[in-house]
């Protein structure tokens, strides 16, 4: 299975360069036989008319499978599901009791808007 997907694979992605190969291959029936300009040397073709004209082919057969119309509809589902209510339930903290009330009396906070000033030593 894996073979032939493989296989398919990679004649998909070298199906554009088959002609280039067609053209190495077969170098001397082409220039010989197929190419249109043979009449006239002095233009050098050797039978790249007949590469071009077999590249734009195999480019136009690639062509309509992206100029099908694709219709595409648009389905919107919608799902609903009702809400349930959220409730809070109050709940109640207990109280700490003050475990050592000497060690919280100890704290103490003034506050004050003046700015301090370190005194100013006279020596």
């Amino acid at each position: 299975m894996k073979k032939s997907l493989f296989i398919l694979t990679l004649f998909m992605l070298l199906k554009p360069i088959l002609p280039v190969v067609e053209y190495v291959v077969n170098y001397d029936y082409i220039t010989k036989v197929l190419c249109v300009n043979k009449e006239t040397p002095i233009m050098g073709c050797n039978g790249k008319c007949y590469l071009i004209s077999q590249l734009a082919k195999s480019s136009d057969t690639e062509k309509p499978i992206s100029d099908k119309r694709i219709i595409v509809k648009e389905v919107e589902v919608l799902f609903f599901q009702e809400i349930k209510e959220v409730v809070f339930l109050k709940t109640s903290f207990l109280q700490t009791q003050v475990l050592n009330s000497n060690y919280s009396n100890l704290y103490n906070y003034l506050n004050s808007t003046s700015t301090f000033r370190p005194p100013t030593i006279i020596s």
